[in-house]
């Protein structure tokens, strides 16, 4: 008996199929300095926290499928604070951001359909995709210039009859770019001549540094009826564990849509919203020190890493990730050789190799992501260490 060609083609995820190798060496008594995934150490607000000790509901019963009014109303309050008026309305709780993006795709488009997004972008859109049986059209950036968009002739190029939408995320898992807002009104502008959708995954959005901005799709008003917004308190507020998020829009029929999708699967987990709305509740302010904290960290490993021999870096401007290439021919051997081969002073690293955030066979094999999400002084350990295993890699192979 065969199982379906979507269960045997779904990407592995390219991140976590090497953690057995992780695990292998923590056993081995190897501290292992995680700087591959997205998992920050900033501790959980107080609030969120308190929020959970103080439920004391009898019984834990099914919510409303779209959320609860009351969070639903606080993260339209949210997106007011950044004068984007949005009406609770538009907005449905999600099971994090994942289910959101997922019920985006297939919202959107039709089987077959396509979906264009820049690349590297985040691995578990291919998922998503597949789960949705849409197609991803990958629009190629480079780390040279730091993963700019290109002009508008180069991606109407990619542009076919089958095109439903084009995907932006700013600030970038993995790059960490900010689009600027000339680079939006590019994709704004091609939505509009090639009756597209607009969704971006926005979910960093109060992670961007050197004064730089972020502007969201949200306030074009040209596009309000093809613009939806994928969010999530997982980075927001460092709550990867609570799996809310939500999907954000102004055209009533695509929420009336991503309504049924969600009546499908019933409801999204009642303590969890109780301590997100209790999270959006502290207001912007909140986001300041943890900006300025994740700004430092993000100096400090650019400083540590510019230095090496052949890399090529670009310092991003958000989010707390880093797209380097290395001199290196395969980094999914490299990320494993570190693992199960390499220490010093019985500690390694764990990056996460690039190739799997690109769609284009070949791409991303000579590229690593870092991402800055441990305190100054793990980090700076970690650089000592992941150049030393660098070093000694490059003299073997």
């Amino acid at each position: 008996m065969d199982i379906s060609k979507r269960g045997l083609d779904i990407q592995e995820s390219p991140i976590r199929k090497l953690k057995p190798f992780a695990d292998s060496a923590r056993e081995r008594g190897i501290h292992v300095y995680f700087i591959n995934i997205g998992q920050p150490d900033i501790a959980t607000p107080q609030p969120v926290w308190d929020a959970l000790k103080q439920f004391d509901e009898e019984v834990l019963s099914y919510g409303p499928a779209q959320g609860f009014l009351e969070l639903r109303q606080a993260i339209a309050d949210y997106f007011d604070s950044y004068d984007i008026e949005i009406n609770a309305d538009g907005v449905v709780i999600t099971v994090g951001g994942s289910e959101a993006i997922h019920f985006a795709f297939s919202v959107v488009s039709d089987p077959g359909g396509e979906i264009i997004i820049p690349e590297p972008f985040y691995t578990n859109y291919n998922g998503f995709a597949a789960c949705a049986n849409v197609n991803i059209v990958p629009l190629t950036l480079s780390v040279e210039d730091g993963f700019r968009l290109p002009s508008i002739e180069t991606i109407a190029k990619i542009i076919s009859p089958r095109t439903r939408a084009i995907l932006l995320n700013s600030p970038s898992n993995p790059t960490g770019t900010v689009y600027t807002a000339e680079e939006l009104e590019r994709i704004v502008s091609l939505a509009l001549e090639h009756d597209l959708f607009l969704i971006a995954d926005e979910v960093y959005k109060e992670f961007v540094y050197d004064g730089a901005s972020h502007k969201s799709v949200l306030e074009y008003p040209e596009i309000k009826d093809r613009a939806i917004v994928v969010d999530s308190i997982s980075k927001r507020f460092s709550c990867c564990g609570a799996r809310i998020g939500a999907v954000v829009t102004r055209n009533e029929e695509i929420s009336q849509s991503v309504l049924k999708f969600a009546q499908a699967r019933l409801c999204p987990p009642t303590i969890e919203q109780k301590m997100a709305l209790a999270a959006y509740r502290m207001g912007i302010e909140y986001f300041v020190p943890v900006q300025k904290e994740y700004q430092h960290r993000r100096d400090v490993l650019f400083e540590g890493l510019k230095d090496i021999p052949g890399i090529v870096i670009r310092k991003p401007q958000g989010a707390f990730y880093y797209i380097v290439r290395l001199p290196i021919e395969d980094s999914e051997h490299f990320v494993r050789w570190m693992l199960t081969d390499f220490h010093l002073d019985n500690e390694t690293v764990m990056v996460a190799p690039a190739q799997g955030f690109y769609s284009t066979p070949g791409k991303g094999k000579d590229e690593v992501r870092i991402a800055y999400v441990l305190k100054e002084e793990d980090l700076k350990r970690a650089i000592i260490v992941f150049k030393a295993g660098l070093q000694e890699y490059l003299q073997q192979f």
